[in-house]
């Protein structure tokens, strides 16, 4: 697994946005997280050593892109194009990114862009029936090679059903982690799992939050058992995505 993170802080669009853990971590270091700016590491796709190797080497796993902000994010657009050029000369790595911004996409794609880059995976974030709504269709119809859909933060239950099709990789579901985090309900993780088994779809609950309530029950999950519980639950549906 590797990082890069081109650029750093984001502005808050919808409710899946409030308990941002980006921003709970710049809060602790008195930074403004609303600021955008490039990153040291912009350019370590294509970084070298002093043997003329890359830094950044392909390891099997993918490459996580712009988890400290959004790469759509529109006070980024004068540098998503070097971006985009980067991941074209890099095509031996397997770039991952994950957006609340899908409704920028098609203005914020290289014009060679075509039906997608096969080592570019998109992935659309729907924390409640309101974005589902809002932004799958959008996903659905974008020329997009790999995608994923992430429910996380999971603030409600969210009928999938309608775009669960064959060009959906994966769906993956996980509760708010912080000390303020809002409730994820079980019965809707269930659900969404129902919804794609049901579609032939793979499925993984990745951790279960902070403010887990099963049965009726409330429980408070560390973060070092928030990953752990999940996986316990022993309800992950069979991943086909390209990495695992």
């Amino acid at each position: 697994m590797s990082v890069w993170n081109p650029w750093h802080g984001c502005k808050k669009i919808s409710p899946g946005c409030l308990h941002c853990y980006v921003y709970r971590r710049d809060a602790a270091y008195g930074i403004d997280s609303t600021a955008v700016r490039k990153n040291a590491d912009f350019d370590l796709p294509v970084r070298l050593r002093r043997d003329g190797t890359y830094q950044l080497q392909a390891d099997g796993g993918y490459v996580y892109t712009c988890f400290t902000s959004d790469f759509f994010l529109e006070e980024a657009d004068a540098w998503r194009p070097a971006c985009w050029d980067m991941m074209r000369r890099r095509f031996d790595l397997f770039f991952f990114i994950i957006t609340k911004r899908i409704h920028r996409f098609s203005a914020c794609i290289p014009e060679d862009w075509g039906d997608g880059r096969h080592n570019v995976a998109v992935c659309c974030t729907v924390e409640n029936e309101e974005m589902a709504k809002l932004r799958l269709p959008i996903f659905e119809a974008a020329p997009i090679a790999h995608k994923e859909i992430i429910c996380e933060p999971l603030l409600s239950p969210v009928d999938l059903s309608p775009y669960l099709s064959s060009d959906i990789r994966c769906v993956t579901v996980g509760g708010e982690s912080g000390k303020d985090a809002r409730v994820c309900d079980y019965s809707w993780v269930l659900d969404i799992r129902r919804q794609c088994e049901a579609a032939g779809v793979p499925f993984r609950f990745k951790q279960t939050g902070a403010n887990f309530r099963k049965d009726g029950k409330c429980y408070r999950i560390p973060r070092s058992h928030q990953h752990t519980q999940a996986k316990a639950a022993g309800i992950d549906l069979p991943d086909r995505s390209l990495l695992k």
